[in-house]
């Protein structure tokens, strides 16, 4: 256990280095806002097509991994819902809420994080989360939040849906790295080195866009933040651990969905609340008390995975 916990040490005092610049003035919102440009639309990407490049498309895809993660997920969310109606919280809002208590850090955390953690055998599990959160979740709360605003969903507002997660840049650095593989065509050395350099910029500038982009964002209705952020830490990760064991899924692979299932709250989520302007000051405490909690939980429950 404690060897986890130093091995995941170096990622948080990354996250923490960034809240620190951002605290003192050093990293200021306009500086974490091109920072993280930086690394969605560039180095991000990059890690993301090297990543895919290398995966076989036929053995990356497990339905009773998708159906695991997505059930499970789907579990956690319509009990945050129903916790959220029955605190008095409108159709949209809690929809939102319990969008915050299932999406988590996997882009700019998880795949940094866990392919370092648990190996090459954790890349085609983790693009899998990412992309089911991406495709299925954050097209669910879009229309839900759709529905329960204006009653209908209407052709006006599914375009900017699929036009969103067609011009998501990792999705189409995944899909382009997935097609090259696929396709089995050779990576020229020169570009090889290139994607390897920029990819490299993903790691450190994600964990300090994290902290920095934390420091920015007061914490505000800490209570209830405190059980979306139980949700997303303990809930999340038990529900997924119990649908992977009922569908039998290959236990390398449970063992990583599980340990997505545990990251924090995803920072795009408060994007989306800002968005919709609904529960942003929970959606923001939220994500900051459950990034800080996590620095304990997340070693913790990759200590238990070998145990199964």
């Amino acid at each position: 256990m404690l060897a986890i916990f130093l091995q995941t040490l170096p990622f948080f005092a990354l996250i923490g280095t960034g809240w620190a610049a951002g605290r003192i003035g050093m990293f200021s919102e306009p500086a974490t806002a091109a920072l993280t440009r930086f690394v969605f639309y560039f180095a991000l990407s990059a890690m993301l097509f090297g990543f895919a490049a290398q995966l076989d498309i036929a053995a990356l895809f497990d339905l009773r991994f998708a159906l695991a993660y997505v059930g499970g997920s789907a579990a956690v969310w319509l009990l945050v819902a129903a916790i959220a109606r029955n605190r008095g919280a409108g159709p949209a809002e809690s929809a939102m809420l319990a969008h915050t208590g299932m999406i988590g850090n996997t882009g700019f955390l998880g795949v940094p994080m866990l392919v370092v953690l648990l190996g090459p055998a954790a890349v085609g599990p983790v693009l899998m989360v990412l992309t089911l959160d991406l495709v299925v979740f954050s097209t669910l709360i879009t229309l839900i939040v759709a529905v329960a605003r204006h009653g209908r969903i209407g052709v006006g507002m599914l375009l900017p849906v699929l036009r969103g997660i067609a011009g998501n840049p990792m999705i189409v650095a995944m899909a382009a790295g997935l097609a090259w593989s696929g396709l089995r065509l050779p990576l020229p050395e020169p570009a090889a080195q290139y994607m390897s350099l920029l990819g490299a910029a993903a790691t450190p500038g994600a964990l300090f866009a994290i902290g920095a982009s934390l420091a920015h964002r007061p914490a505000r209705r800490v209570g209830p933040a405190a059980w979306l952020s139980a949700a997303k830490l303990v809930l999340h990760p038990v529900m997924v651990a119990l649908a992977a064991w009922a569908l039998a899924v290959d236990p390398i692979a449970a063992g990583v969905m599980v340990a997505a299932a545990a990251l924090p709250v995803a920072g795009n989520v408060y994007i989306l609340a800002h968005h919709f302007q609904l529960a942003e000051q929970r959606v923001s405490a939220a994500i900051l008390i459950s990034t800080a909690v996590s620095i304990l939980t997340i070693p913790y429950v990759i200590h238990l995975i070998p145990k199964g």
